[in-house]
């Protein structure tokens, strides 16, 4: 018989024997570690030792964490082994080459079992892909599993020398649409593209119920209210004066607004439709009902007229986004309330919401006023992002002043793109309410004063002809009882509603801006637009294509900006009356099925897009239409590799260190051309590929991409306001990156670190405590991907309005299953101390500031002025004073109080 010697390495060790099989059983390990500890004798560097290696030096350190567990783990085995036959420690250390202590520290049974951790780790995570299929290994499951992150690579490390594959994927942020990295631990012979296909899949090591008896959303069944309990007031008893106002009963249970004067609802009725709109309560209601109802249909309306059809669909049978409210009943149980708020955050649409609006006033307002306002209100906002960039220069810590340059330089980008300006003195967001007994020219606004003209803008508006100019009436009966002094309401006459763009009183909303020295331009009703009634003047006809919602969304887009242009442009009113009814047939388009081809025709929309956008087929044409459309740009990812001059080797740099701007490398990227089929006899849809590979692509604006605004600029003078608005942010956003390259750490001291031990170690608690919630924010965004995904599915033709409703639902409904929720870390000033001393590693101090209230960062990070004010917010302060702003509104703007301010003014 011959015999032969056979291999039989295993998939984890190469070699003949398996690793631990021989006299010696982890020589290899020793061999390994000592193969490095000669080179870095021998001068080389860790990075030098793993190119030489042909590995990254991440993957040397697992190795070697790798080896000196398993080298450990043998070595306490030998001693165990020795004492258990009687031999003492001296004996077990003569016989192993130690000293005593160092057996005594491989007997100590607390470290056998810190050895084991690796080992049990591994399995932990082997266990977990086995059953679960992919596992997310990424920033902060080491905090779940107890372990450091150290200890978790080095256990994963084992498995992927076992054959498990590691991938990272980029999974797109539901709520930010920004991208988020998922670490992933799978199967053998697992790729990156089974991977991405069942992203969905990827769990948690740790265990995290979903609660599968809910429904996507969270949504329980709403509770009914019979249409028995409703008046209808249609438009021969005055409903269209009140169209879309919920009025209720006082002291009924299942419909009060709780300590709230209005919300905006939906109001589930019969359990086949709903209603929608301004709830408020009255004591004008007829006994036997407890809602009136006001709409603008006739009398012979039919009940799918009136009301709306409830959705098929349990998580969004409102078709928006809603808040389910509850209260206890007489008996003490708790019940669900028929009113259901709009909106996906707690608080919003009831009163006092509206008042949290941002304030600031957007290019789509200010375009269409006098160049010289526009430059003032701009010229606040970047005086403003100047004053925050001078005090972020000023601040000693540097790591601080890195991160909060990091901020700034996004946000000044950002802000050269949606080109919004600084509000005007006391100018509020409202909610529109109708009370009929205002007189036209009037306006009941309980936060503003008495007899002051104030204007009503309406976003989007076709021009200053649609904004009116009131009088503040504070003493009017009928509003003070309904709406009383809520600061986040107004009441107008109907009429003045229909003046504003149609507005209704469903949470129709409008800016209020007092207009002493009018500032605010306005002018007269356009005649053109009188009486007309898009529903009767272009109705369907036989055979007419009706417009679906994404197309309806698209057009709107497109006549907006038509109108935007022709207003900067200086067209007359008889134009801009063509293009605004059009707009109105446009938006009612699907809702009542118009004739909207006609209506281009009519109103010959082509002429004016000929003679103010260029061409027919043109689109935006001026900067301020422009800034913010979406273009497409070849995919890219952030960093760009260079040579460097000094050591020859190629290195990514992230800004350019000349211009300050960010840099991108693109990235040859493709995916297959797929092609929509509908069955003609089912109406299902599917997707045939037609082996054409298709670059992808990466959404981004014009002005993110555009290195001069002026390059947008059709040459108006207020476009020339707002190009050197944002040319000034981007030049801002480029100085700060540029100084972020010049900042060195704070010298990590270790005397400090003693110094500070406790401080230390609480950092690093909260640091720990901050990092849990990542891997459950990783799986909220996963869930609420497959939440949207099985929406988009069930509704392919979802427009883009509904579909950020429902993204919002999704993630809001995913991070309550999962408890997902941002922890900042709070800084104590003893733990400030310690930052400052240099106690605190830059690892450890970039997590900190990248989880902590930048606000707060901001309070404790400023130089100290005995005004409590830099010289250059006083400086801000007093300018914003001269130009009419209350103290209270430039305490408010620049974060102080009152107090604080008048003490810097005086001093």
């Amino acid at each position: 018989m011959d015999r032969v010697i056979k291999h039989i390495g295993t998939p984890r060790h190469s070699g003949r024997y398996p690793w631990g099989s021989g006299k010696d059983g982890y020589q290899r390990n020793k061999s390994f570690l000592g193969y490095v500890e000669d080179l870095r004798k021998q001068g080389l560097s860790e990075v030098e030792i793993a190119k030489g290696l042909g590995i990254t030096t991440s993957q040397l350190r697992i190795k070697r964490s790798i080896a000196s567990s398993e080298k450990r783990a043998a070595e306490a085995a030998l001693a165990f082994r020795l004492k258990e036959k009687g031999y003492s420690n001296v004996a077990i250390a003569q016989r192993m080459g130690k000293n005593e202590s160092s057996i005594r520290s491989l007997l100590d049974s607390s470290l056998k079992e810190k050895a084991n951790v690796t080992a049990a780790t591994a399995l932990t995570l082997k266990d977990a892909v086995d059953s679960k299929g992919l596992i997310d290994i990424g920033v902060g499951v080491e905090n779940h599993l107890g372990i450091s992150r150290t200890k978790l690579n080095t256990a994963v490390g084992l498995l992927k020398e076992d054959g498990y594959t590691i991938h990272e994927i980029q999974v797109q942020q539901v709520g930010t649409g920004k991208y988020t990295t998922v670490k992933v631990l799978a199967p053998p012979n697992t790729d990156s593209v089974d991977v991405f296909k069942n992203r969905n899949n990827i769990k948690l090591v740790n265990d995290y119920s979903v609660d599968g008896g809910r429904t996507f959303l969270g949504i329980e069944p709403p509770k009914n209210v019979s249409s028995d309990r409703i008046l209808v007031r249609y438009k021969e008893d005055g409903g269209a004066d009140k169209d879309g106002l919920i009025e209720l009963r006082r002291g009924v249970e299942d419909i009060s607004l709780g300590e709230k004067r209005y919300a905006q609802v939906r109001v589930a009725v019969d359990g086949t439709h709903f209603m929608k709109g301004m709830a408020m309560y009255t004591d004008k209601i007829p006994d036997g009902v407890d809602i009136i109802y006001n709409v603008n249909k006739p009398r012979n309306s039919s009940k799918d007229q009136v009301f709306k059809k409830m959705e098929d669909d349990p998580d969004n049978p409102f078709g928006s986004s809603i808040l389910q409210k509850h209260y206890v009943d007489a008996n003490g149980n708790k019940q669900l309330s028929a009113l259901n708020a709009v909106g996906y955050v707690p608080g919003g649409g009831e009163e006092g919401s509206w008042s949290t609006w941002s304030r600031n006033l957007s290019s789509q307002i200010l375009s269409k006023q006098s160049p010289l306002l526009a430059k003032k209100q701009l010229g606040i906002s970047l005086d403003l992002k100047k004053e925050e960039f001078d005090e972020i220069m000023s601040i000693t810590n540097p790591a601080v002043k890195r991160a909060l340059l990091k901020t700034f330089s996004d946000e000044a980008d950002a802000a050269a793109v949606h080109l919004k300006a600084a509000a005007l003195p006391r100018q509020s967001n409202n909610v529109l309410l109708p009370i009929t007994s205002l007189k036209d020219n009037e306006v009941y606004a309980p936060g503003f004063r008495p007899g002051e003209t104030v204007v009503l803008i309406r976003h989007p508006h076709g021009g200053i002809f649609e904004i009116p100019e009131l009088i503040v009436n504070k003493t009017n009966k009928e509003a003070k009882s309904l709406i009383g002094d809520s600061l986040d309401a107004v009441g107008v006459n109907p009429k003045v509603a229909k003046r504003l763009s149609g507005a209704d009183f469903d949470g129709d909303t409008v800016i209020v801006i007092p207009n002493k020295n009018r500032n605010i331009k306005t002018a007269s009703a356009l005649s053109g637009l009188k009486d007309f009634d898009p529903v009767t003047a272009y109705p369907k006809h036989e055979g007419m294509h009706v417009m679906d919602e994404p197309n309806k969304q698209h057009k709107m887009g497109d006549v907006s900006n038509l109108i935007t242009d022709m207003t900067i442009k200086g067209a007359n009113y008889d134009e801009i009356a063509r293009a605004v009814r059009h707009s109105m047939v446009v938006i009612d388009s699907v809702k009542h099925e118009l004739n909207y081809k006609q209506s281009y025709i009519d109103n010959n929309i082509a002429e004016l897009k000929k003679k103010y956008q260029g061409k027919e087929t043109a689109g935006a044409s001026t900067l301020i239409s422009k800034a913010s459309s979406t273009i497409r740009v070849q995919e890219r990812k952030e960093g760009k590799f260079v040579v460097d001059p000094k050591t020859g080797k190629r290195k990514k740099i992230y800004i350019d260190p000349d211009t300050g701007k960010k840099l991108y490398e693109e990235k040859e990227s493709f995916y297959p051309e797929r092609i929509k089929r509908v069955d003609p006899t089912t109406g299902k849809i599917s997707y045939i590929e037609t082996g054409k590979l298709i670059r992808r692509t990466t959404k981004t604006t014009r002005m993110a991409e555009a290195d001069d605004a002026f390059k947008l600029s059709s040459g108006t003078a207020i476009e020339g306001v707002y190009a050197s608005y944002a040319n000034s942010l981007k030049g801002l956003a480029n100085r700060a990156r540029k100084e972020m390259l010049g900042i060195k750490d704070i010298p990590y001291s270790r005397s400090a670190r003693e110094t500070f031990s406790k401080e230390a170690s609480t950092l690093r608690s909260k640091i720990a405590l901050a990092f849990r919630n990542k891997p459950l924010e990783r799986q909220a965004q996963l869930l609420a991907n497959k939440i949207v995904a099985a929406k988009r599915r069930a509704n392919p033709g979802m427009d883009p309005d509904d579909l950020k409703k429902i993204k919002g639902q999704a993630l809001e409904e995913a991070r309550a299953r999962f408890k997902a929720k941002k922890i900042d870390i709070a800084i104590t000033d003893n733990e400030w101390a310690a930052i400052q001393a240099g106690a605190i590693s830059p690892n450890s101090l970039f997590k900190i500031l990248s989880n902590t209230d930048i606000d707060l960062l901001k309070q404790r990070a400023m130089p100290r002025y005995t005004s409590g004010m830099s010289p250059a917010r006083i400086s801000r302060a007093k300018s914003l004073l001269a130009n009419g702003y209350t103290p209270s509104e430039v305490a408010d703007a620049l974060g102080i109080s009152v107090s604080t301010l008048s003490k810097a003014i005086k001093s």
